[in-house]
């Protein structure tokens, strides 16, 4: 893979290769001895492993977006694991339930009568989706690379349903020395490296965005050559494995699978494509056998037939092929020169360095293993690193959006069907879009919504009898909106507003007017929605979503459903803001939005509970829920994500939200764990935010490939990580640009560079001995900056695209 000028390979693997295990022989002799400066850049932006992955959550990944893979690493047999993000289960389809809007007053009524058993009952019987399940994601498939003549090979573990104990992976059947296997995070490649009988080998992986397919690269040794055996193997079952166009290719096709009832809709092909340089190509009995190569590139394309939601007409033959045949007249330098290009446009925006501690130059397992001391830094640097890594390679524009495993999965039905869980898990996966500069990486997301507001109509009509659109807490290829699952699941009807939310961050953070003309009526339609369903509270006059329920809480009284959650009040307050912006902004609307700011003003408020807590229902049921330490900490939206409760503008509230915070626990699951240390960071807590990072990036949350473990894995928790490391770092909340908010004692000394803020803004800054050094601000436009740091709060004048740096004496000078 080519490298900067100067970049030194040999230092790096030097590096990388100080503490591999004794029993791994690492070509050290002849590199250039590491320095600091080389330990710390290989810590936070290279995982790297001193043996081949044993499962999957120790494979490697790589993304375009659209496609990916996952690498082990094997040496006599290596399995790359596909992925295509429009290979979901079943078809078009349309749940939403038409008895939904009968039964509906009666539910309302049980609600505010009480008899919330009945209710949910009810709700269940009459008001859940038909099917009650969504379409699961899908794997296509595992490309298998075989060295001639060696033993049957045993597949990896698949993902596991909880944490892996430690594995040892089998003994080649000819003895490896200096193996290694790593992921550079910079330039988006996958590479194994090792040695047999003292030929040097080498497999590099990328996933191309302009090319679209994922090149892997085979060489050996000088005047050596490469004997292999290419096969594809899948799960599907409607599937079979032909001979492609010529001797070198093979195609894997076939249909997508039935799920609940809904038949499978789409075609699918997986093309690959064997170009070697010396030796031959030849098929055999569905297999590719190369022999007598000096270097070999394998190509792989993977289409299905999928072009919308309500659209299954596309010709995966014809796309497979289109690609695959311009990739091969490209060939691999210029795919690899060019994804590495378009990989660093987006990830060498933003850098960070919170120091280097003891274990920095260990294998990445190792330095899992160590997670929870806190001793190592560029631990965390590397898991940031990771999660934006992870982001642009699994939603670019064009591709569908990050689900619950972002675009990497192994199986037909993963947990919760892989799905788009919106009640939390994918608005998380988007937190450090925005302020980690990768805004590109939200459009997926939001031409979703755009869907999701198509659909969506349909179900508010049908189920509700009202204007505007609604999702619930699921969605999927198919863009389903109706409550699924079950009452105690599914029957939250905010999960389209939320959306919205993510929607105007987008404008926020870039100040772009068309693109805001271009989402308001989504914004505004999900508003509408609310107006229409909103019911008054008998007992209070507020008013209230019913039915409904703070999710996945059970509140002691028989059931989940209720009026009115904390959660759904502090979401509807931003929806209506956020419309009402908008309608100003573009100059519209100018009487819809007086009933906005009318309905807003109506809402139920926040309530503090007798243990001093923020309340998660409408009554103080708190104390008495099923679960005192449920992973869901709903009520505390208005902390995070929202900007509504903070130390200083809200400071009773946001004492009530430490007081939850403490009552619900440090220690949860992947992406709550990762929420909670976000909070802590909103609230200005460093050493408690930090506390739980070290849970987080130990093996009891991350998986041996830094994956985060739900467990299983789900990748909201990597993003959520992300997000919450810069919240200690920078916020933005209030037109103001907070430094160094949440810095813990453990990072003294620090830079981050190329954040951004909203209003517009870039943020770089360092420090030293827990204080600001200096900051460098750039806005996109003119006008006034206000920028906070240890309690004091300066306002500059500020030029478009004109910097401003600013030092902790300036800003505390008054």
């Amino acid at each position: 893979m080519p490298r900067d000028a100067g970049e030194g390979i040999n230092r790096r693997e030097a590096v990388a290769g100080l503490s591999a295990s004794a029993s791994v022989a690492m070509p050290v002799a002849s590199a250039a001895r590491p320095n600091a400066a080389d330990i710390q850049n290989v810590a936070s932006t290279v995982l790297w492993y001193a043996q081949p992955a044993a499962s999957w959550v120790e494979a490697l990944p790589v993304g375009n977006g659209r496609i990916s893979a996952m690498v082990h690493g094997g040496t006599d047999h290596e399995y790359v694991q596909l992925n295509e993000d429009t290979f979901w289960a079943g078809g078009p389809y349309d749940p939403a339930n038409p008895d939904a809007l009968a039964a509906l007053p009666e539910v309302r009524r049980l609600v505010f009568a009480g008899r919330f058993a009945e209710a949910q009952a009810l709700v269940g019987e009459k008001l859940m989706a038909r099917p009650i399940r969504q379409m699961p994601y899908g794997t296509i498939g595992t490309l298998v690379i075989d060295r001639a003549g060696a033993p049957a090979a045993t597949a990896p573990a698949p993902a596991p349903k909880g944490l892996t104990s430690e594995v040892t992976p089998a003994e080649p059947s000819t003895p490896v020395t200096g193996y290694r296997r790593e992921l550079d995070l910079d330039s988006a490649v996958a590479s194994t490296r090792w040695t047999v009988g003292g030929i040097a080998y080498r497999r590099e992986v990328i996933a191309s965005p302009s090319d679209q397919v994922i090149a892997i690269r085979l060489t050996a040794g000088q005047g050596r050559t490469i004997d292999v055996d290419l096969s594809l193997t899948t799960p599907v079952k409607q599937s079979q494995v032909i001979a492609g166009r010529s001797d070198g290719e093979i195609v894997l096709s076939g249909r997508n699978e039935a799920a609940h009832e809904i038949a499978g809709a789409l075609r699918y092909e997986a093309r690959v494509r064997a170009v070697a340089t010396g030796g031959q190509v030849r098929h055999d009995d569905g297999r590719l056998s190369v022999r007598g190569a000096s270097e070999l590139v394998v190509l792989v394309a993977m289409a299905t037939s999928y072009r919308r939601f309500d659209d299954v007409s596309g010709d995966p033959t014809a796309i497979t092929c289109g690609q695959i045949d311009a990739a091969t007249q490209r060939g691999y330098h210029r795919i690899a020169q060019d994804t590495m290009a378009a990989h660093r446009e987006l990830y060498r925006r933003v850098s960070i360095d919170l120091g280097c501690g003891p274990g920095a130059d260990q294998p990445t397992d190792h330095r899992i293993r160590n997670g929870e001391a806190g001793a190592d830094p560029s631990l965390a640097a590397l898991y940031f690193n990771y999660a934006r890594y992870m982001l642009t390679a699994c939603s670019r524009p064009g591709s569908q959006p990050a689900n619950l495993q972002g675009v990497w999965n192994d199986t037909t039905n993963p947990p919760w069907g892989g799905k788009y869980t919106i009640n939390i898990n994918t608005e998380m996966n988007y937190w450090p879009a925005e302020p980690t500069n990768l805004a590109e990486c939200v459009e997926p997301l939001i031409a979703m919504v755009r869907d999701l507001a198509v659909t969506g109509t349909r179900t508010a009509r049908v189920m509700y009898g009202a204007r505007g659109w609604v999702c619930h807490h699921n969605t999927d290829l198919w863009r389903a909106t109706a409550p699924i699952d079950g009452p105690a699941f599914g029957m939250w009807p905010t999960g389209g507003a939320w959306l919205c939310t993510h929607l105007w961050d987008h404008y926020d953070y870039g100040r772009d007017a068309a693109y805001l003309a271009s989402v308001y009526p989504l914004i505004r339609d999900a508003a509408l929605f609310f107006v229409d369903t909103l019911q008054q509270d008998p007992g209070t006059g507020f008013l209230v979503t019913n039915p409904s329920m703070s999710p996945e809480n059970n509140h002691g009284h028989g059931s989940s459903i209720c009026a009115g959650p904390t959660m759904d009040m502090a979401i509807l307050r931003d929806l209506f803001d956020q419309a009402v912006k908008a309608a100003a902004i573009l100059g519209t609307d100018a009487e819809l939005a007086r009933q906005f700011l009318v309905t807003r003003e109506r809402l139920a408020p926040y309530k503090i509970g007798e243990q001093g807590q923020l309340q998660e229902w409408q009554a103080d049921w708190d104390a008495g829920a099923n679960d005192l330490h449920h992973r869901h900490v709903s009520h505390l939206y208005g902390v995070y994500p929202s900007q509504q409760i903070g130390s200083i503008t809200t400071p009773a509230l946001a004492d009530a939200a430490r007081r939850s915070l403490d009552i619900r626990g440090d220690e949860a699951t992947g992406w709550a764990t990762a929420w909670r240390i976000a909070l802590w960071a909103r609230l200005g807590d460093g050493n408690r935010a930090h506390h739980i990072l070290r849970f987080l990036l130990g093996p009891k949350r991350t998986y041996p490939n830094m994956f985060d473990a739900h467990p299983p894995f789900q990748i909201d928790g990597n993003f959520g990580g992300a997000a919450a490391i810069i919240e200690m770092l920078v916020s933005s909340t209030h037109d103001e640009i907070t430094l160094l908010p949440a810095l813990p004692d453990a990072w003294p000394s620090g830079t981050v560079t190329g954040l951004r803020a909203r209003g517009g803004y870039t943020v770089s800054l360092s420090w030293s001995g827990g204080k600001l050094v200096a900051a460098t601000i750039t806005p996109t436009h003119t006008g006034t900056a206000k920028i906070r740091l240890e309690g004091a709060v300066r306002t500059f004048q500020v030029k478009a695209r004109q910097s401003i740096r600013v030092t902790g004496a300036s800003l505390k000078a008054r």
